[in-house]
């Protein structure tokens, strides 16, 4: 039956993480104590407020579809949120709700992205980024990239590596697995770089709010409206599973996304919808703040502690929830590292491998997920793992 398969599928690669994942669960099965660090889910519960306006939409039995855009309310709550938090207007118009940021990638690539075009994105990058642009039998154009570019594309780069297919450029900030920003200035000009080249700018926003030590990080928006801008409510509002998140487009978009998500999706998980909406109170910031805070703390303990064992990690994580250490003083290939650390002490995490090719033999990533006390634990069973090796 495989000469059945879409021959798209074959330029979909796996989630090598999920090799460390399904096992770290055979060996939880087996009474084994897994400290986990391999998935970007935080341990803390959905807060309550959160829940509660969930609870409340279920138990009036009216769980129907919304609009394809999105529920009404919750648009506009993002919209003042914007007005709160950026200092920017957004139509509401322009922002609509997706099964997660997944939701909005689609919707964003299948507005935009032609079979055959590229798209220019860093290496190390989020796998799916690449997996969504193949999926639409487009490229992708993976740049390497290190700590003399901030692990971001500069203006430079994006410039040096156009060509008469590139569609636009991909920036994450902060990134996944480097936790980096990219500079205001440098946001900036690539955006105008890109106008210039007459492509598309997609502006990856789901870790905005977990900045740790700057104030936030400088949404695409403050320097053009001609961008898509793809956010969540699952890293910093904390709803992994709920599935929802949200995608603005450039006006010119609005009519043909709207068309998409109508076919695509019909609409977002409705009770979702409605207890995202608060997700912006008061009460619920206030929250979310203490928790930003607690993985601020996370991150130095387990920086600290990385660099000790010898690790080398060349930019201090500034935002997300990850380290990518470089693990080339204990071995060469990293994924086996991974595998055989997990069997030996009960420590899931994944390796370079995920996030593409640059140095990623010699990588790691660490999520900042779980408790400090966990943390530590993990981290003292890195070294007796190193020593005996």
């Amino acid at each position: 039956m495989g000469e059945k398969l879409a021959i798209r599928t074959q330029a979909i690669s796996p989630f090598y993480v999920m090799d460390v994942l399904r096992r770290a669960k055979q060996l939880e099965a087996m009474n084994r104590d897994i400290i986990h660090m391999e998935i970007g889910e935080p341990d803390f519960l959905t807060p309550q407020p959160i829940i509660d306006a969930g609870i409340k939409l279920l138990r009036t039995g009216e769980v129907k579809y919304t609009p394809a855009a999105g529920l009404p309310e919750l648009r506009t709550k993002i919209a003042n949120f914007y007005r709160q938090r950026y200092g920017i207007t957004v139509a509401k118009e322009r922002i609509f709700i997706t099964p997660g940021a997944s939701g909005a990638f689609l919707l964003a690539l299948g507005a935009s992205l032609n079979p055959g075009e590229s798209l220019l994105m860093t290496d190390p990058c989020y796998p799916c980024n690449r997996n969504f642009v193949n999926l639409f039998d487009g490229k992708t154009h993976a740049i390497p990239v290190d700590a003399s570019s901030h692990y971001q594309l500069t203006p430079e780069l994006i410039s040096a590596h156009w060509t008469p297919k590139t569609k636009g450029v991909l920036i994450a900030s902060p990134s996944n697995p480097t936790g980096t920003l990219i500079a205001p200035d440098k946001l900036k000009s690539a955006i105008q770089t890109v106008n210039a080249l007459g492509g598309c700018f997609y502006s990856d926003e789901i870790y905005h709010g977990l900045v740790y030590d700057q104030n936030a990080a400088v949404t695409a928006l403050a320097f053009s409206e001609d961008v898509f801008v793809i956010n969540s409510f699952s890293k910093y509002f904390g709803m992994t599973g709920w599935r929802v998140g949200w995608l603005i487009v450039p006006a010119a978009f609005v009519e043909t996304t709207e068309k998409l998500a109508q076919n695509l999706f019909i609409a977002a998980s409705t009770h979702s919808q409605y207890a995202a909406l608060a997700a912006f109170d008061d009460e619920n910031i206030a929250e979310l703040e203490r928790r930003r805070n607690e993985f601020s703390v996370r991150r130095d303990v387990l920086y600290e502690q990385l660099i000790g064992l010898g690790f080398k990690i060349p930019i201090k994580p500034e935002g997300a929830f990850y380290i990518y250490a470089n693990c080339a003083r204990f071995t060469d290939d990293s994924f086996k590292f991974a595998l055989d650390f997990l069997e030996a002490e009960g420590v899931a995490i994944t390796p370079g491998k995920d996030f593409g090719c640059h140095e990623a033999h010699h990588s790691l990533r660490f999520a900042y997920t779980t408790s400090i006390d966990r943390i530590t634990q993990a981290m003292q069973r890195l070294e007796r793992f190193i020593n005996k090796g």
